[in-house]
């Protein structure tokens, strides 16, 4: 079955980075586009980042563009949140999302990141 497992979550202080990692099983992978989200207590779920299969142009969220990095390697069926400058604010769990051809998505558990001094 499909599976998406998050990890490299944690507790960083502002100004710090975190890698996110998002291994991806269950699906081919290479042909799905792949999303990171995330959802700060007592709001709603957001887009971080997206990036398409097949070249993989990048979409982002103007509160993490030019700070943020979102990559995928197929080889690996792993897509990746690179995240720089982290501010207060970037506290969340943050969801990877899997969009597959067929239109069906997938979530996978979530990983905290937490920033703060």
């Amino acid at each position: 079955q499909v599976q998406l497992v998050e990890s490299g979550g944690g507790l960083v202080q502002p100004g710090g980075s975190l890698r996110l990692s998002c291994a991806a099983s269950g699906f081919t992978f290479s042909s799905a586009a792949m999303s990171w989200y995330r959802q700060a207590p007592g709001k709603q779920r957001e887009l971080v980042a997206h990036i398409f299969s097949a070249g993989g142009s990048t979409n982002y969220a103007d509160s993490v563009k030019g700070r943020f990095i979102i990559s995928r390697d197929d080889a690996k069926n792993t897509v990746y949140l690179r995240m720089n400058s982290l501010k207060p604010e970037d506290t969340a769990v943050y969801y990877c999302r899997a969009l597959r051809r067929s239109g069906s998505w997938y979530w996978g558990q979530g990983t905290q990141v937490t920033v703060s001094s």
